[in-house]
């Protein structure tokens, strides 16, 4: 007789079921983090640096001309935005700081990628790139006073020197490390040079050059007091130079800590678009 072969008994036994995947422990080595998770640590340690900041203050150990408080700057900071104008030196310094580093951008970003992709021009630039980033930025501020004068592009141009060498350095390394199979596999499917440069090596590229442009924005940042030197009359940095003189530590506080938050949300803009753009890399 006959049986339908789903009422058969097989002696086989039945298939391994795949093991549940367990989340790697919170301290494990580069172990996953939820994102509310890395929020929390991350609110966390600013308050625990406020936190310090705030024990030593209130301890009595230092004077508030030299060590303020945080409500103090808090205050401070209300002040300089409603009878200061802080939008406007906000607005300046952000201009200053942006116009260098697209300027820098423009220029390294090429340049960078002839560097990594062909020898000749390696050897030709790149002692000299290695060179001129030594050299320091506010060593150059009477250059830049004769050459270029005392107006807005005085301080474009020391932010544009700050930036620029080592930003060429970076992005030529990131050309570099293309791995040559991918380049060899182009040229086996006939690929010409300007293909291969831009469709291998500088899409291959993208996501390290976009990470190297994110350090470069902060530095853009902490050259921009050393711009700011330059004969300006408005902006953050001017703004903390001259509460230097008056002691106004409290300002000189405020002043920072706005540098800070501003290249801090800059810096999340960057991470935001890498995402966005590059969302392989984060599967």
């Amino acid at each position: 007789m006959d049986f339908p072969p789903d009422t058969l008994h097989s002696t086989a036994p039945p298939p391994a079921r795949a093991p549940t995947p367990h989340p790697a422990p919170l301290w494990a080595v580069r172990g996953a983090m939820s994102r509310k998770m890395h929020v929390a640590f991350a609110v966390l340690g600013f308050c625990a640096v406020l936190a310090v900041w705030l024990g030593l203050a209130e301890s009595g150990w230092f004077n508030k001309v030299f060590l303020p408080r945080p409500q103090d700057v808090a205050q401070r900071f209300y002040t300089w935005l409603v009878e200061d104008d802080l939008l406007k030196d906000v607005s300046i310094s952000i201009y200053r700081v942006m116009g260098g580093f697209m300027l820098a951008v423009i220029v390294a970003l090429p340049l960078g990628l002839m560097i990594g992709t062909f020898r000749p021009v390696q050897a030709f630039f790149g002692p000299v790139m290695e060179f001129a980033r030594y050299l320091p930025a506010v060593a150059f501020v009477p250059l830049v006073m004769l050459w270029v004068g005392i107006d807005e592009g005085s301080k474009v141009a020391i932010i544009w020197i700050g930036t620029f060498f080592q930003m060429v350095l970076m992005i030529s390394e990131d050309v570099h490390r293309v791995p040559m199979a991918q380049i060899e596999a182009a040229q086996t499917m006939g690929a010409t040079r300007e293909e291969i440069i831009t469709k291998v090596i500088l899409k291959s590229a993208l996501p390290s050059i976009m990470d190297s442009l994110r350090v470069t924005m902060g530095w853009a940042w902490t050259y921009l007091v050393v711009a700011e030197l330059v004969a300006a009359n408005s902006g953050l940095g001017y703004a903390i130079l001259k509460a230097q003189r008056f002691l106004q530590t409290d300002k000189i506080f405020a002043g920072i800590l706005l540098i800070g938050l501003i290249g801090l949300v800059m810096d999340q803009l960057f991470r935001w678009v890498h995402r966005q753009r590059f969302p392989w890399l984060y599967a």
